[in-house]
């Protein structure tokens, strides 16, 4: 796996190696705001938990089970987030996320939509907690 991830630091910019060695933002919120999850086509999963206060973003962490340039995007996009509003936080795209890393290989660029979807999905759990507090009680 080490030899692995090491060929794959090879076809990486610095940025893109410093998000992949050193990620920001790793880990669980406890108590989040809101909470998104998806795995995408490519097999790989990404969690992002946001804290929310006066509808602005002052948190954002990221696990995921992803390859060296996932691990980064999480990064990368958890970095971005942190200290914009709803809105804004909705208007981060996958080209964002790739021009912020300074890019992707090609085969690698999905992942950045990744990270974006998942941000999307836990917005979307925000708001719906939000509308609806009860739900929380049945969250997993």
């Amino acid at each position: 796996m080490f030899g692995a991830v090491l060929m794959e630091m090879e076809v990486y910019n610095e940025t893109v190696s410093e998000h992949t060695l050193r990620p920001r933002n790793l880990g669980e919120i406890a108590g989040a705001s809101g909470f998104g999850k998806i795995t995408g086509l490519c097999g790989d999963t990404m969690e992002i938990w946001l804290k929310v206060e006066s509808n602005t973003v002052v948190a954002a962490t990221f696990t995921t089970d992803g390859c060296g340039a996932t691990l980064a995007c999480g990064s990368m996009l958890t970095e971005l987030v942190r200290g914009k509003s709803l809105p804004q936080a909705l208007g981060l795209s996958q080209q964002d996320v790739l021009d912020a890393l300074g890019g992707l290989p090609e085969g690698n660029k999905h992942c950045a939509l990744l990270a974006v979807n998942t941000l999307r999905e836990a917005i979307k759990d925000y708001l719906t907690l939000k509308k609806e507090p009860w739900k929380r009680a049945y969250r997993i």
